[in-house]
């Protein structure tokens, strides 16, 4: 177990997670970048292709951010009509969103680049390393809730 009081073991555990944030993120950043769109626009076609049909009202909270930070994202992916923003036929005020086709297409062509990523250091980790990773970004954002 890594000592976190000791300021040299604080710095190794927050470089290996920004170097791996770093890695993990790349390839999706060019992409994104070859269309103008950030990390943010990925975030919210994530959730929209893991909870189809999700409302405006549920992402936000996904996301954590206000009406006014989703604005300018989401509009410019319903523009390039990389996602749909439907009425719900139980309530006509509540928009529900959906990727299109081709945001559905984008959307795997993003999580396909990470995934690759994500099965070669899991296989060279081994299990009991992937299964701590996995409690340790659980964890984190469990607390990332708690401190909400």
């Amino acid at each position: 177990m890594l000592d976190l009081k000791n300021p040299t073991s604080q710095q190794q555990a927050m470089e290996a997670f920004f170097f791996g944030y770093q890695a993990f993120t790349a390839k999706a950043d060019e992409m994104l970048e070859r269309r103008g769109l950030s990390r943010v626009h990925q975030r919210i076609v994530f959730f929209i292709a893991r909870y189809p049909n999700l409302s405006v009202k549920e992402l936000l909270a996904l996301l954590g951010v206000s009406k006014q930070a989703l604005n300018m994202p989401l509009r410019q992916l319903l523009e390039m009509h990389l996602v749909n923003s439907i009425a719900s036929e139980t309530d006509k005020r509540k928009r529900l969103l959906e990727l299109t086709d081709e945001g559905a297409r984008f959307e795997q062509a993003l999580r396909r680049e990470q995934v690759r990523l994500l099965e070669r250091v899991f296989a060279e980790a081994g299990e009991t390393a992937v299964n701590g990773w996995l409690a340790v970004n659980l964890a984190l954002g469990k607390s990332q809730v708690a401190a909400d």
